[in-house]
């Protein structure tokens, strides 16, 4: 048969027809998932053929096969229904009341003493939603274990996971007004070295200290009566006089406010860029419930970090 040649560009109609086809091996199974006549929708697969100019299925009476044009035609069209897929349900998702589980992880600390206190405004305001929080240090896989976010506290890494940055902090020397009085207050980083450092091992530079006034650097091994893999164990020891740490701000604020520490070398602080952030899946367009949760956070967040 000759084909007339036609405008290459196709009708979604008609790529949507031959998608279906090529992926039911069927015109009949095609039709009946569309619920389009089988005679429709064979038109629109010849309609296409024409505008092509080139065969894209092999067909007998028993079943429908790809040609290698049609192979290299649906590798190129499946990757373009997929995304305008994802399009439509993402404008349906804008569209929608935020609603559902939002299944969230969250580190242990930065998770109860930062995130915990916001939860009760988000579910006020958004009273179709309900969280499932889970508190853990470890990495999650979001995909296997059904996360829709995790939010992580530290250095971000490379990840093919989405990442969205909501916050940076700074890491600060504070020590115990008793100690202070005791042991007295460093003047410049060497004095460090006469003092007892209580060290936190998930510090990223740990077993260094790695400390700027914004002009210089300073690195040094800390030596003291305690490390631990616990933030919340440090800061604890710290309170109660057993030396100086090295602490994310977010972690000592309720500390410094009630002036159980205090802060140590104050033009000083740690090299850290550190971050708050959201990891999400990857390559999907982002659900409203996680969307309106991480704006929560952002402008929270802000307000204390």
């Amino acid at each position: 048969m000759h084909m007339s040649p036609q405008s290459p560009t196709a009708s979604f109609d008609e790529i949507a027809a031959f998608t279906s086809v090529a992926t039911q091996g069927s015109f009949a199974e095609a039709a009946r998932r569309l619920d389009v006549d089988p005679s429709l929708l064979s038109r629109r697969v010849r309609r296409l053929e024409e505008r092509l100019n080139v065969r894209l299925f092999a067909r007998t009476t028993r079943k429908v096969t790809l040609t290698e044009a049609g192979e290299r035609y649906l590798s190129r069209v499946a990757e373009l229904m997929e995304q305008l897929e994802a399009a439509g349900r993402e404008a349906a998702e804008l569209s929608a009341t935020p609603q559902g589980v939002l299944r969230v992880s969250l580190p242990i600390s930065f998770g109860q003493r930062v995130v915990a206190p916001m939860i009760a405004d988000f579910v006020r305001r958004y009273p179709k939603i309900r969280l499932d929080l889970s508190f853990t240090n470890r990495r999650v896989d979001l995909v296997a274990e059904g996360f829709d976010l995790s939010i992580r506290a530290g250095v971000p890494r490379d990840s093919t996971l989405t990442m969205r940055r909501l916050a940076s902090y700074r890491e600060v020397l504070l020590a115990s007004p008793d100690y202070l009085s005791a042991h007295g207050q460093p003047q410049n980083p060497d004095d460090l070295a006469d003092h007892a450092c209580l060290g936190f091992t998930g510090n990223a530079f740990w077993p260094e200290w790695r400390l700027t006034d914004g002009v210089d650097k300073y690195a040094f091994r800390p030596h003291g009566p305690i490390q631990s893999d616990s933030s919340e164990a440090v800061l604890a020891a710290a309170i109660s006089g057993a030396g100086i740490i090295l602490a994310p701000e977010w972690l000592a604020a309720d500390a410094l406010r009630s002036q159980k520490v205090m802060p140590v070398l104050p033009g000083w602080q740690g090299m850290i860029d550190g971050a708050i952030f959201g990891l999400l899946p990857p390559g999907r367009m982002t659900p409203a419930k996680v969307k309106v949760f991480l704006d929560h956070l952002t402008e929270k967040i802000a307000r204390q970090v």
